[in-house]
């Protein structure tokens, strides 16, 4: 005899995939897994809120960021400065195409689409605008999570100015702290973002 089970209120642990019925959560509240003691479901509080917040903040750091330059580099008495735009074309410039299609993508064209995205769903979340078609955007949205590597730019300009240091004197230009809260703004805005609430919410409006 066999009995029909409903897969959507259980919910699996990403570690060991253990079943568990899924739970009903308020802010601020986690599940653990009690075979390996993972975290398997929890509600961020004031998750819309706060990632909507942060996803502005973002966009307001997101051109001086690419714009302004970085840092400024004194050789031989001759001063030069270069902006994140900058290095791309420098790039472009010199034949590493390859790269500079890389660096553009991952440091720019990615992590521009993930703010925006995490700035339409809070958008459309805080002011009850939810549409059929945020689900597939979501979807899409959810992918983008690991292409975005401001970090790994951010690690070689430190890299950078730590070979420079020692050859040429450095100067630290406001591009550069645009990028860091560009770099902070972004990040925040990704870990603030509720997703498991989003698709819930989204599925039990839209889906059958």
């Amino acid at each position: 005899m066999s009995a029909n089970i409903d897969t959507k209120q259980l919910i699996a642990c990403q570690q060991c995939d253990a079943l568990y019925d899924k739970p009903e959560l308020k802010q601020g509240q986690s599940v653990k897994c009690i075979r390996c003691g993972s975290t398997i479901a929890e509600r961020k509080v004031d998750s819309i809120e706060r990632s909507f917040n942060w996803s502005l903040a973002g966009l307001f750091f997101l051109v001086p960021a690419i714009l302004l330059p970085i840092m400024g580099v004194t050789l031989a008495g001759q001063y030069h400065h270069a902006s994140l735009l900058d290095c791309i074309l420098v790039l472009i410039d010199r034949g590493f195409f390859m790269i500079a299609i890389l660096v553009f993508l991952f440091a720019i064209a990615v992590p521009i689409v993930r703010l925006f995205g995490a700035f339409y769903i809070t958008y459309s979340f805080k002011f009850n605008k939810l549409k059929p078609s945020l689900l597939h955007f979501l979807r899409a949205f959810h992918h983008l999570d690991n292409w975005a590597m401001l970090n790994v730019f951010m690690l070689g300009i430190v890299v950078s100015m730590y070979k420079l240091l020692d050859d040429t004197d450095l100067s630290v230009n406001m591009g550069l702290f645009a990028f860091i809260l560009w770099l902070i703004s972004s990040t925040m805005a990704s870990a603030a973002l509720d997703q498991d609430y989003i698709w819930q919410r989204l599925e039990d409006e839209f889906v059958d």
